[in-house]
């Protein structure tokens, strides 16, 4: 892989997102997958998913996702992802280790969400005393992550 087409792969994921926040999404799926054909990241395979799954595609969002975690498992977005979208699916129980995972990944910015959608995941199996817990921990890893604190005082108002 010459570091031209490392170049070039960034700038067409860059141009995708871009696409993608504009809502043109299927630009943004070509320049991802002409990204990705260049040369494979674990980000552009799971920001084609985020895009597959702004089209409804979920299953296809997950096959992203999972190829994104071929590519680098240390990258804890696409673990997120997959627990989110199977929770979109109406399949909490199957999201759970997934999100799991991507609370104890390596490469990972945003722990915070990760723990709501856990949380969202015990509010659905109605294991309210985990949900909080989760909420809470989203609300450690960032103080002001609104759905977590909301989501926190929906949890009280409903058991009290």
């Amino acid at each position: 892989m010459t570091d031209e087409r490392a170049q070039v792969a960034v700038e067409l994921f860059e141009k995708a997102y871009r696409m993608q926040m504009d809502g043109e999404l299927e630009l943004a799926v070509s320049l991802y997958k002409q990204s990705i054909a260049l040369h494979p990241t674990a980000e552009a395979h799971t920001f084609l998913g985020w895009t597959y799954r702004f089209q409804g595609k979920l299953d296809a969002a997950i096959e992203e996702c999972k190829k994104a975690i071929a590519t680098d498992p240390d990258f804890g977005n696409p673990y997120n992802d997959i627990g989110a979208y199977l929770i979109e699916q109406g399949k909490p129980e199957e999201a759970i280790p997934w999100l799991e995972k991507a609370i104890v990944s390596r490469r990972y910015a945003a722990y915070h969400y990760p723990w709501y959608n856990l949380g969202r995941v015990y509010v659905a199996l109605e294991t309210y005393s985990k949900a909080r817990e989760c909420f809470g921990k989203s609300l450690e890893t960032a103080p002001r992550y609104a759905p977590a604190s909301d989501a926190l005082q929906k949890l009280r108002r409903l058991l009290q």
